[in-house]
């Protein structure tokens, strides 16, 4: 497993300007060289910020952590307003246009994954980073409330989270998304042995141990473990926790942790980081 930091992040260069200003700055959290099946950053988009967007060569899921906005589809204009626990996925058929109307924090991943160096051209794409299949399929939104409501959430990892499964397989990404909820005092051993598992800690406190080698380090927002095959771990929560995790391969949507903490398989598992 690996820890990634902000502080971390500040020191490698990683923190990038995508529209050359610092009206948006990208933390890139995980890029190809990771070797995860996806990338993903968080972003902080400041009030004001309104461009036009088009990923010819990916697909992108955003999740607003705070902040308001609206995203339109330029085809058939058709807009959806952006509020916090907010998922909205673009893809290459889609041109939108992006307005903040007030300061956004939000995770963003990518499939096939960002080389981490990226800024926009002139149409609001970013180079192509790997292979992606031809499709007609369009943009489309999810809210985290709505689907609670329908009762989507799940618990899940032996009776410690709350999780509601955002993405899964049959959304076809090449990655799953789940957002997570931990109580005070939640304490689980988990062993991902057929995925890797990225988690990004939005807000509380709690620990994470590699039980091969015994390293703990404190878990805090704005920063993320990511485990795999190898990694049998546990996770501790000091406070309530919320964190988002993504998976590849992603998730069928309805398995449950076994005795060891593992999900079983659900596709091909991408090779990690070199050396790994």
């Amino acid at each position: 497993m690996f820890i990634r930091t902000l502080d971390e992040l500040e020191k490698l260069g990683r923190i990038r300007l995508p529209f050359g200003n610092d009206t948006f700055r990208s933390a890139r959290f995980l890029t190809a060289t990771d070797g995860m099946g996806y990338s993903y950053n968080e972003n902080r988009a400041k009030k004001g910020i309104d461009a036009v967007i088009w990923l010819k060569h990916h697909w992108e899921a955003n999740y607003i952590i705070s902040g308001k906005g609206e995203v339109t589809d330029l085809t058939s204009g058709e807009r959806w307003l952006l509020d916090a626990r907010v998922l909205y996925v673009v893809g290459p058929n889609d041109r939108h246009r992006f307005l903040v109307t007030e300061d956004i924090h939000h995770i963003s991943i990518f499939c096939p994954p960002l080389r981490g160096d990226e800024r926009f051209d002139e149409d609001g794409a970013y180079e192509a980073s790997g292979p992606i299949e031809k499709t007609d399929r369009r943009m489309f939104v999810k809210r985290a409330d709505e689907m609670r409501r329908a009762g989507k959430e799940m618990i899940a990892a032996n009776g410690q989270a709350r999780t509601l499964r955002m993405l899964v397989k049959a959304d076809d990404l090449g990655f799953g998304f789940s957002d997570v909820h931990l109580a005070a005092g939640a304490d689980a051993t988990l062993w991902y042995k057929h995925h890797w598992e990225a988690n990004h800690i939005i807000s509380g406190t709690g620990e994470v141990t590699d039980l091969t080698t015994g390293q703990t380090w404190k878990l805090e927002p704005s920063m993320a473990y990511n485990v795999g095959p190898k990694d049998r771990h546990r996770v501790r929560a000091h406070t309530d926790i919320h964190l988002v995790s993504v998976f590849c391969p992603p998730l069928v949507g309805n398995e449950q942790h076994d005795e060891d903490g593992a999900l079983a398989p659900s596709g091909p598992v991408p090779p990690g980081p070199a050396g790994y």
